[in-house]
């Protein structure tokens, strides 16, 4: 039977990337955007043009409600889902002394809740068929910490942790729970950075360059299929061996 894979960001970078891997590996996808219905609608067309058998579903997953109403309209369509790709998020990048409660707010919410919102709901379908695979993509920050990054720092080291604690919930039941750590890859969100600071991020990683979306990609879709089936509660970090 086919399966079907929630991207949740898909509509750009990586999240887009690891949705189009698994849509060419024959499987069903979800796509997810929260805001941009024009960047989510031209994801789908693309993948359709693709051949890739998806459907797009614009909703805040760092909202409960949006999330039940997301699943909904995924079970208009397909049964459920078997693979879950956490990977809605955002960065800020600022003294944390300078940062508002409603900014740390927003970045704990969309970074963190959503993983807890789509993974609680996702629940009760993988747990009714004793099988599942779940993706959370984190960062090598919320291990190391980075300066000016304090909140998306600790949003991303609880994505860790609850990555390893639902491992351990969820394994007798079948159900597989791994997280990517990402350094640093090239997507919008490093745009914040001039070509002089991107060189200097460069200088610092082992293999002299920026990752792509792609090997990120490449790396969920291993974790997603059976080969990975003995795998769970890991980490993998994919940082080009960052000093």
């Amino acid at each position: 039977m086919k399966k079907t894979v929630l991207v949740t960001g898909s509509s750009k970078g990586i999240g887009k990337e690891i949705a189009f891997i698994f849509g060419k590996k024959g499987y069903s996808i979800v796509l997810n955007g929260s805001k941009d219905k024009k960047a989510l609608e031209t994801t789908k067309k693309e993948f359709l043009q693709q051949g890739i058998d998806c459907i797009a579903v614009l909703a805040d997953v760092s909202n409960y409600a949006d999330c039940e109403m997301l699943f909904y309209e995924i079970k208009k369509v397909y049964t459920g889902i078997d693979i879950l790709v956490n990977n809605a998020g955002i960065a800020h990048i600022g003294l944390f002394s300078d940062m508002t409660p409603e900014q740390w707010k927003k970045i704990l919410s969309i970074n963190l809740e959503s993983v807890l919102n789509c993974t609680h709901i996702a629940l009760k379908y993988m747990l009714s068929c004793h099988s599942g695979s779940i993706i959370n993509i984190s960062s090598i920050w919320g291990q190391r910490g980075a300066s000016c990054e304090a909140v998306y720092s600790a949003s991303k080291g609880g994505i860790d942790a609850f990555t390893k604690a639902m491992a351990k919930e969820l394994g007798p039941s079948g159900i597989r729970v791994n997280a990517i750590s990402c350094g640093v890859i090239d997507t919008e969100m490093n745009d914040c950075f001039n070509q002089e600071e991107k060189e200097m991020l460069i200088d610092e990683i082992s293999l002299m360059r920026i990752g792509t979306t792609e090997e990120v990609a490449k790396l969920a879709l291993f974790l997603g299929e059976d080969t990975a089936s003995f795998i769970t509660g890991q980490i993998f970090i994919i940082d080009g061996g960052m000093l």
